[in-house]
């Protein structure tokens, strides 16, 4: 495991480290307090994070929260030299994993290390959920469409959270509902360090048993309330309840943008048959390229698609590479229906070939056969 340490004691990361590494753990060492704990989290992502120096001052645990609530899946163990019960229940609300005396003993130190490591398997059993993320190469390329109505029809067959990134002008949820939420994605940030499971959900409007939908702030000027770590805490909390994570994001490459294709297994750049969606869809292939996403990653989609028009496949194929591509059909009237109605197209007609295109999609992104069975188990628990 990775293991970072942090302590304003020099000889106690010494010791601790070289305990550590005899049994060849991967071992980072930070001098210093624990203001110290949230940028080592972030910049090194260890799996375990040993802070040294903490007292009996419930005060001091509002930053041990932040990076419990920020960052989940790190196991924060904290080193005290008295501790009251008092302070021992309050850790453990803030999700600490373990608290030793300091300096801990080695049998101690490792036996806790031991604890944690026993542990994980579960928890990555649980962050099972495939993060989708769908990103318009020009802007009215029916992105929004794809996105909400390739959800709709996962959830026909698994539990499905849509969120709307284009945080100042989104309106994902117009076109699978016609509910005014209640909360948004902003309202999530600005009580981040309360979020989990049932608060998630509440917040999101429910389409359907199975889809969810998290939407932009009614209020442009909310969007600025999004922040980066805000989309890392709620993805790994939503990755571990929902089977699929899909989100809605707008055209433009930021901070914020780039943490969420980052967590995506899959990302789905969106663009038309037209010179100047290949324009744009080549220059996002170099920016992807730049950040070393693998071609396996990425899956073009071709959307509103006419063999008879100007730009075929071939022609596409030439311009865009290696990149995977999926054709969308072009059935603008049945589209243009659905989304006046804001109800999903496959509720209005089975026979689109929109629709059977996304069908496809989304069997092709569903567990294979062998896994149906344990996927029908959790959908059956969460019933």
């Amino acid at each position: 495991m990775k293991i970072a340490i942090i302590s304003p004691n020099a000889q106690h990361l010494e010791d601790m480290s070289q305990a550590l590494r005899s049994r060849s753990q991967q071992v980072l060492v930070f001098e210093g307090g624990k203001s110290r704990m949230r940028q080592v989290a972030e910049h090194d992502l260890p799996e375990v994070l040993l802070v040294d120096g903490m007292c009996c001052d419930p005060g001091e645990l509002s930053l041990v929260e932040q990076v419990t609530t920020l960052h989940p899946g790190i196991a924060v163990v904290l080193l005290c030299s008295t501790m009251s019960p008092e302070f021992l229940l309050n850790a453990m609300r803030a999700g600490v994993r373990e608290v030793l005396p300091s300096p801990p003993g080695v049998e101690a130190l490792h036996a806790a290390i031991d604890r944690v490591a026993a542990k994980r398997p579960a928890a990555a059993a649980q962050s099972s959920g495939k993060v989708l993320a769908f990103m318009p190469c020009k802007g009215g390329a029916g992105t929004t469409f794809l996105a909400t109505n390739l959800a709709w029809q996962l959830s026909e067959h698994a539990s499905v959270l849509l969120i709307d990134l284009n945080l100042q002008f989104g309106d994902a949820l117009s076109f699978v509902s016609d509910e005014t939420p209640t909360s948004t994605i902003a309202d999530v940030a600005r009580d981040i360090h309360r979020v989990d499971a049932s608060f998630l959900a509440a917040s999101a409007v429910t389409v359907t048993t199975n889809l969810r939908v998290l939407a932009a702030p009614e209020d442009p000027s909310a969007a600025m309330e999004v922040k980066p770590e805000h989309i890392d805490a709620i993805l790994n909390l939503a990755t571990r309840h929902y089977d699929f994570v899909v989100l809605d994001l707008p055209r433009q490459l930021d901070t914020l943008s780039i943490h969420a294709l980052d967590r995506a297994q899959h990302v789905f750049p969106v663009l038309q048959a037209a010179l100047p969606d290949l324009r744009n869809a080549v220059k996002l292939l170099r920016i992807f390229r730049s950040l070393d996403y693998a071609n396996e990653k990425i899956e073009l989609l071709v959307n509103r698609f006419d063999k008879a028009g100007e730009i075929g496949s071939p022609e596409l194929r030439k311009s865009l590479g290696g990149v995977g591509q999926r054709v969308i059909p072009d059935a603008a009237k049945e589209v243009a229906a659905a989304v006046n109605r804001g109800v999903p197209l496959a509720k209005l007609t089975r026979n689109s070939a929109v629709v059977r295109a996304l069908g496809e999609m989304a069997t092709a992104l569903l567990p294979q056969q062998d896994d149906q069975r344990g996927l029908l188990q959790r959908l059956f628990r969460r019933a």
